[in-house]
Order: structure tokens, then C-alpha cells, then sequence
């Protein structure tokens, strides 16, 4: 028997706000093993029982289950399309129509735009941050088929028709570049209208857009006026249409947000509030017109998923008093969003509530580390019952300190909301060592907690930045845990549409840093072009195409690659790059005492990240068929390497730099002459071993120090680096309680004390980088480069660390992958499931004899046993 279980559309499940065809991928189910697709027949159509089908494949002679994109229909504006497909196996049987899903269409061309933004601020208000309602009233002639509004500001806004919130998305529109990119989103109201009278509202605060933002204090960054823009189609069962856009004839008024800020929090007066103004009949003579502000509609991109929402509730844990006399809410998670209340007060209290990561080393409040940034939420009560959660700010925090209250305080009336961009869960890890487990934990909760709109560095002090060095480092993990094609695409726009005339890269996308004046280091040495940090432009696309098999991110990201790799290639000098301000292995403990910078010379660390990003993007051009530029950028990148082994080698195969970080880059990267590549391996070994055993490494070597450990045969030494549990250390965090990474292996030190609070986020994803170490190498599970997207997968799983089993799965675009290893004495238990509709090399680490085969054919592979098997689930017994 086989059948579809899932068909996604774009690697979503029902995107809405799709301008082409989506990309079609499915996932087969079957109860027999070494399934292979030989057809497929997809539908189209516009009604939910394919009758008169828009577009039928007939049965198409394929394997492809992924990466679909037929060549038709054309797509209407504002329509909801439905899709199925049925499939024939290789073993001649024709599955059911799959079940049916669906996506839905924006506006296929921005000449349909009619409505205007509108605000209900004026220029005078350039300095404030409140909250403005919008409204207006619409009629609705006669039965409504179907009706969808497109909605953006310049700021971020909630959408309201008929006193409902349109949806469940949170800062909306999100972060874009947004003089360059603005989003929309799309939303489908059909059973929000009546026939009649109806009211549409808004609710618009600064943001990014026009708030105080970024570490240097900069306010209107975009903008100086907050506006709104509504366009709504409706579609009558008669055939007719309407539309209405936001325009003139819409009201304004102030609103009980008297200021709300991405950094601060809000001020929220509940005694000005307004009940109804967001449904028909309102009285609002008293109300303003609104202005009409001008912005170029070329630029609105629909957005079509991966919007953010509050995902997770999570309970308050205990209230208790420090030994200061505070009284504190522990919410028992680091985490990034907000905190929901009730209260029950009279008009006029006060409930006040300070949001903080960490308490100090006595027990008490620990504001320091969060610098500026007040993460405080101020409600005045109009009076009885009420409920509040912010609008358009968001903290990071474990804590809350309730520094003002009516009445007695109780667990329930306070709930945390975990909120960040809506990624499909697609990885698990567990294993026999529980603080590992609690690793992993950290690892994902430090993605949820950075990955709300753009990849931020940290969600709690006043930065919170798309810093691109973190989403470098962190990208193959990030794509492990959570489906991220979507978040990585559409920040990627931005990584592109922020580069430097030259081709240079933003430290942070978006860039609000270049072009700014202000005391401030960074801003004088330089805002773009980072060895690591740039590198995302090559290293993310090609990450997403490794994990998704997706050819479409390398064509559209090409010249953006090409224009980054050209830009370093300009300014290096006989093929050594540098270039103004580098950050190099960031905050690694090699450094100088009171310094960030580590101790491997930028020159080294540069030209190794300019020849790893050559090479993938010579190996894209070739997957894409540019072989002209497959082999002048492969040329290439064999100079540098030649440059980079006659610069940081010496006669004797010795590296020059005698840092952790330097071996590892070299190796990793593939940049050791062949003849020294034991010789450096090793060289790294006694380098930990220099260190008792422990890492020293930043930015720039921790995420692959395992990897060159383990690949070059230290698989023992990569697993006592993990398993290291004091300072420093991974673990190290574990056991001091964390609950999230650390920004610093030594943000809180072992004699209790912190790192400066200038810069010491406990929740910064960057060092979580091991997490793709334990799905890669300890779990096993593998891409392979030539047929990616697990389409054909590694299996090969290392045993070691004393590990009794692991437990790890990946959900694929084919579907799940999964491994269960256990070691029994001498004798190892392997349990492997292979998607169906693809293949994998199963690797036996160190076996000397294959116990339990269950059908498949091991051969001797150096170490090892190998076999290629189909897809199913099989089980193996052998002994090393």
C-alpha cells in the first residue's frame, strides 16, 4: 500500500500570499520497503472537488517528489487554489489522491494596488512612540464568496475587522529593509464579513520602523511617521467584485498605547480605551482625519509564510522574594516574547513588571547586562477584571520583577508567551546523557529565542540585531532543529538588497549601522565585509540548498554570492584578503586580557573563510549548470588555497598561528597540503590538550572544532570536548543552570561573578553551533553533496562519550529520517528509517563483524562496513 502523507506547497502547508506557482513536494507512506516514485499526476483547481480542474499533469514519468513547478496556470490575484496529486510506485500500484490543500494568492503585480497608506500621526509626532487607531466602515452588497485584505505599515500594526483580530500573527509586517523591501501579508476574511454594515481598524505602533533602534540609539531609522495600508477584495457569489482601500475617508485617533518600543516595552493607560472602535456603528465624530503618506508600492513583497506568533505558553513557576525584598516571577525558561496578566485593581493602579534574564550571584535582580534597554511593561487599570499582554514590543527573560501590583499576587495570573517566526519543528535529539539533552535544549530555545522575523544576535539588551555572523555559524544547526527554508529566503532578500554597491555585506541585515554618525567604534572602523560575518551571502544559500536539494536559493541568491566573492577578491592582495574592520574569532579566550578580538590573525582567518566561500560558490555555479564560472572561480579558489598554504604554513608543515581556531579553519576548509593533514590534526589535539582539554575558541572556530577533530580521526578527542563540564565548556552552562547559550563560555564565571555586563547576552544561539556536530557525527545523519536534500542520505553514526544510545530524527522534504543507536557491551544495535522515494550509504563505525544484516549487504569500508540500501526501516546488530 502506498499514499501521500503530506503535500507542501513552497515547504509550507497552506501558504497564503503566493504571487507564482509554488513549488510542489509530497511524502509517500508505505508499508514495504525500497519505494520509488516512477509517476506522478498533479491537479489544480480552483474549487475544493477538482471539478474542471485548472491544471491536470496527466501521469508525468518522474521520481521527482520535491522541487515540482509546473509550467501553468496562470495565477488571478486574490484566489484560493487547490492541489492534490496521486503518484504510481516501481512497484506498479497507483496511490489515492492524495488529500487536498491548498494556497492562496496576493496580488500577482503591484499596479493593483488603489488603496494609500495612511496615518493618524503628523510629522510633529516623529519623536513619540504611542499607539494610533484607524478606522473605517464599509457596506457588503450581497453574499460573499470569498474576500482576502492585504495589510502592511510602515511600523508594525494589528488588523482588526468587526472588533476580531484578522489572524494570529504578531509584529507584523516584520524587518525588512524597508526602503528597499516592504512585506504585506495576506488574509483570507470571508467569514469575518456581513452582508451590511462592517468596520475595518487598526492598530499601528513605531517598530523597527521608526522607533529608537540598534546599539547606537538612532530613532526613524526609515521613517518618521507611522502609516497603514489595507487593500480588500471581495468576491460575491453573484460574480461581482469589490474593493476597498485605505484612503482619506478613514479616521484616526490616539490610543490607550501611549508608547511601545522594541526595546523598552510599553505604557499601556486601560482607562483610554475605547470599546467598539473597531466595530460598525462607533460614534467617531471626535476622531481626525488621516493624512495620506507617500511610499513607493513598487517595492511591497507578499509574504506568504514563516510569520511570526506567540507559539508556546509557558506557566509562571514559582513567585518569591530576593534577598533584596524584591518580589520576582521565575518563569523558569530563558525565552523571548512577552508576559500575559490578569489583575483585578481600580482605576488608576498600577501594574508594573520588569523583565530580566539572570539573577546575580546572591539571588537578586540582575539588570546590568541588559544596558539601555528597559523591558518593562507599565498597565494603568481602568478598574474591575482585566487581562493585558503588550502589542508591539518584545522581551527576553527568565524573570519579571513586579514592581508594582494591586492586591495579592498569584502563579496564575501570569503567563509567559514564547513568540517567534512560525517554523515547522523538523529535528530531534535525545541520548543517554541527560546533560547533553539539556544542550540540545538550550540550542533550541536560543533558536526560538533569535529567530523572531530576522535572525537576531540577542533578544534582550538594546541591540537585537541581524548580525550575520551569528546566522552563519548557526544556519546548519537552525535547518537540523526547524524548517527554515522560508525565514533564510526572506532575510537573504535583505542580505542582498543591503550590499554595498562593491558587493560588500552589512555587518546587520537589515542595515541600519552604514551611513549613520556617532561615537562609536565600530561605525569609525567600518559597517560591512567581515570575514565570517559576510560570508553568510555563500555559506547560508548554500546550507539551505544542502538541506532542501533546492537549486531555485542558488539562483536566486547567485549574484549576490558572485558580487561578495568579487569584492574580496578586489581588495586582497596576491590573494591574502583583509580588509578594514575585522572581528575575526570573536570573543575566543585566547584573546588579551579586556579584549574581544582572539588571538588568530585576521589575515589567517580571512583568507581561509575568502577560499571556503570561493569554493562553494564555484561548486553552486556548477550545480546550476554556469560552468564558465565553475571554472574561473574554481581556478580560483586553488590560488588561495596555494596562497593560504605557502602564507600560514612553514617548511616543515607546522601553521604559523599557533591558536585552536587556525587548525581548525585549515582543516575544516580543506586547506592543509594533504602530506600535513595528520600532522595538523594532531597539532590541534595537543593544542586542547595545552588547555586541559578544553576549547578556547570564538566566533570563527567553535562551530567546526568538532568536525576537525572527528574527521581526521580524533572521533575520542571531539567527544571529551563535549563532554567537558566545567570552564570552559558546553556543559559548563549546562550545570550552571542555563536554559539557553551564552553569548560568553564565561558570561557567568565559576567564581559567581559576570562578564562585563556591556555585552553578555544569555541567550545567543552563536556557540549552539555544536548542535549540527550531534546530528552530523553522533547521530549520523548525513547529506550528501551530489544528491542533497537527503534525497540520497549518509548514515554514520559514531559511537563514543560513553553514550549507552542516542535517539535522532530529521523530518526531510521527503519525509522522516530517522536513528537509534545502543551499545551493549560489545555488541551495537542500529535502527535506521530511510524516506521512501530515496536512498542511503549506511556506514557500521569500526565494525569487525556484522551480526544482524536484515537483508542488506555490507561490504568492508576501510574501518568500517558499508551498505547502500532503499528506503524502510531495518535493523542491525554488529560488533567493533
Amino acid at each position: 500500500m502506498i499514499r501521500i502523507s503530506e503535500l507542501r506547497l513552497d515547504y509550507l502547508k497552506q501558504p497564503v500570499g503566493v504571487t507564482k506557482l509554488p513549488q510542489f513536494g509530497w511524502m509517500i507512506d508505505s508499508d514495504q520497503r525500497n519505494i520509488i516514485q516512477t509517476a506522478y499526476q498533479l491537479q489544480i483547481a480552483d474549487n475544493p472537488d477538482f471539478n474542471n480542474a485548472i491544471y491536470d499533469s496527466g501521469l508525468v514519468e518522474s521520481e521527482d517528489s520535491a522541487h515540482v513547478i509546473p509550467d501553468k496556470p496562470a495565477l488571478k490575484s486574490a484566489s484560493k487554489y487547490f492541489v492534490h496529486v496521486r503518484i504510481k510506485s516501481n512497484t506498479g500500484e497507483i496511490s489515492k489522491w492524495s488529500d487536498s490543500t491548498y494556497f492562496v494568492t496576493a496580488l500577482i503585480s503591484n499596479i493593483e494596488w488603489r488603496a494609500a497608506f495612511i496615518s493618524a500621526e503628523t510629522k510633529e509626532d516623529a519623536s513619540n512612540s504611542k499607539g494610533t487607531y484607524l478606522r473605517t466602515e464599509f457596506t457588503v452588497k450581497n453574499k460573499v464568496k470569498e474576500a482576502y485584505a492585504f495589510t502592511t505599515a510602515l511600523g508594525l500594526y494589528k488588523f482588526y475587522i468587526n472588533g476580531k483580530k484578522v489572524g494570529t500573527d504578531e509584529m507584523t509586517p516584520g524587518w525588512t529593509s524597508y526602503n528597499k523591501r516592504l512585506l504585506y501579508q495576506t488574509y483570507d476574511i470571508t467569514d469575518l464579513l456581513n452582508t451590511g454594515k462592517n468596520a475595518a481598524g487598526a492598530l499601528v505602533g513605531a517598530g523597527w520602523y521608526k522607533g529608537t533602534m540598534g546599539f547606537i540609539g538612532a530613532r526613524n531609522n526609515y521613517g518618521d511617521q507611522t502609516a497603514f495600508l489595507s487593500q480588500i477584495h471581495i468576491r460575491y457569489e453573484d460574480g461581482t467584485t469589490d474593493i476597498i482601500g485605505s484612503d482619506e475617508t478613514w479616521k484616526g485617533s490616539d490610543s490607550p498605547v501611549l508608547f511601545s518600543e522594541i526595546y523598552d516595552g510599553e505604557i499601556y493607560d486601560a482607562r483610554l480605551e475605547q470599546p467598539g472602535w473597531n466595530t460598525p456603528g462607533f460614534e467617531d465624530k471626535d476622531w481626525k482625519a488621516v493624512s495620506i503618506v507617500d511610499f513607493n508600492k513598487e517595492i511591497l513583497t507578499a509574504q506568504s509564510g514563516t510569520r511570526v506568533k506567540k507559539v508556546e505558553e509557558v506557566s509562571a513557576k514559582r513567585i518569591f522574594t530576593t534577598p533584596k525584598g524584591d518580589t520576582v516571577i521565575d518563569f523558569g525558561q530563558n525565552m523571548t516574547g512577552w508576559i500575559h496578566f490578569r489583575v483585578n485593581g481600580k482605576a488608576g493602579d498600577k501594574v508594573i513588571l520588569n523583565c530580566f534574564e539572570v539573577l546575580d550571584s546572591e539571588g537578586n535582580v540582575y539588570f546590568d547586562n541588559l544596558r539601555k534597554a528597559k523591558e518593562t511593561l507599565d498597565f494603568t487599570c481602568k478598574g474591575g477584571e482585566e487581562e493585558y499582554e503588550p502589542n508591539f514590543t518584545f522581551q527576553g527573560f527568565q524573570f519579571a520583577k513586579i514592581a508594582a501590583y494591586p492586591g495579592n499576587t498569584e502563579l496564575s495570573d501570569f503567563t509567559a508567551y514564547a513568540v517567534h517566526s512560525d517554523m515547522e519543528p523538523t529535528g530531534t535529539f535525545d541520548c543517554s546523557n541527560q546533560d547533553i539533552n539539556q544542550l540540545q535544549h538550550n540550542i533550541l530555545w536560543g533558536l526560538k529565542g533569535n529567530f523572531l522575523d530576522i535572525p537576531t544576535d540577542c533578544p534582550q539588551r538594546n541591540e537585537r540585531l541581524g548580525w550575520t555572523g551569528d546566522a552563519q555559524i548557526f544556519c546548519r544547526t537552525a535547518s537540523y532543529l526547524m524548517n527554515t527554508y522560508t525565514f533564510f529566503h526572506k532575510w537573504l532578500k535583505d542580505v542582498a538588497a543591503d550590499q554595498t554597491p562593491e558587493g560588500g555585506v552589512p555587518h546587520v541585515v537589515p542595515d541600519l549601522l552604514s551611513g549613520k554618525e556617532a561615537d562609536d567604534w565600530l561605525l569609525s572602523q567600518g559597517t560591512h565585509s567581515a570575514a565570517a560575518w559576510a560570508d553568510v551571502a555563500v555559506i547560508n544559500p548554500w546550507t539551505l540548498y544542502l538541506t532542501f536539494g533546492d537549486k531555485e536559493i542558488i539562483k536566486e541568491q547567485y549574484e549576490s554570492m558572485k558580487a561578495w566573492i568579487n569584492f574580496m577578491q578586489t581588495h586582497s592582495v596576491d590573494n591574502i584578503w583583509n580588509y578594514k574592520l575585522q572581528f575575526g574569532d570573536w570573543v575566543a579566550l585566547d584573546a588579551e586580557e579586556g579584549s574581544y578580538f582572539g588571538a588568530t590573525p585576521n589575515d589567517l582567518t580571512c583568507t581561509a573563510y575568502y577560499a571556503y566561500s570561493t569554493g562553494l560558490f564555484a561548486r553552486m555555479a556548477n550545480y546550476i549548470g554556469n560552468t564558465k564560472d565553475y571554472e574561473t572561480y574554481r581556478a580560483l579558489f586553488e590560488q588561495i588555497k596555494k596562497a593560504f598554504q605557502e602564507h600560514f604554513f612553514d617548511e616543515d608543515g607546522n601553521m604559523t598561528a599557533n591558536t585552536q581556531t587556525a587548525h581548525v579553519v585549515a582543516l575544516y576548509f580543506n586547506l592543509v597540503p594533504e602530506k600535513y593533514r595528520q600532522k595538523t590534526a594532531e597539532a590541534l589535539v595537543r593544542l586542547v590538550e595545552k588547555e586541559n582539554g578544553h576549547l578556547v575558541t570564538g566566533f570563527v572556530g567553535t562551530p567546526y572544532i568538532c568536525h576537525a577533530l572527528s574527521q581526521n580521526g580524533h572521533i575520542k578527542e571531539a567527544y571529551d570536548l563535549l563532554l567537558k563540564d566545567d570552564f570552559p565548556s558546553w556543559l559548563y552552562q549546562v550545570k550552571k543552570g542555563a536554559t539557553t547559550v551564552w553569548e560568553h563560555w564565561d558570561g557567568l564565571k565559576p567564581d559567581g561573578t559576570m562578564w562585563s555586563p556591556d555585552m553578555n547576552s544569555f541567550n545567543h544561539y552563536a556557540y549552539g553551533a555544536i548542535g549540527e556536530w550531534l546530528y552530523r557525527v553522533v547521530a549520523g545523519i548525513e547529506i550528501d553533496e551530489t544528491n542533497p536534500g537527503y534525497k540520497h542520505s549518509i548514515i554514520h553514526p559514531r559511537f563514543g562519550g560513553g553514550l549507552s544510545y542516542v535517539n535522532a530524527g530529521y523530518k526531510s522534504v521527503y519525509g522522516n529520517l530517522s536513528v537509534h543507536w545502543e551499545q551493549k557491551d560489545d555488541k551495537c544495535i542500529l535502527e535506521v528509517t530511510v524516506p521512501h522515494n530515496t536512498s542511503a550509504t549506511i556506514l557500521l563505525d569500526g565494525a569487525k563483524d556484522v551480526l544482524q544484516a536484515d537483508g542488506l549487504q555490507f561490504e568492508k569500508a576501510q574501518n568500517d562496513r558499508k551498505a547502500l540500501t532503499g528506503s524502510g526501516t531495518y535493523h542491525i546488530e554488529f560488533v567493533r
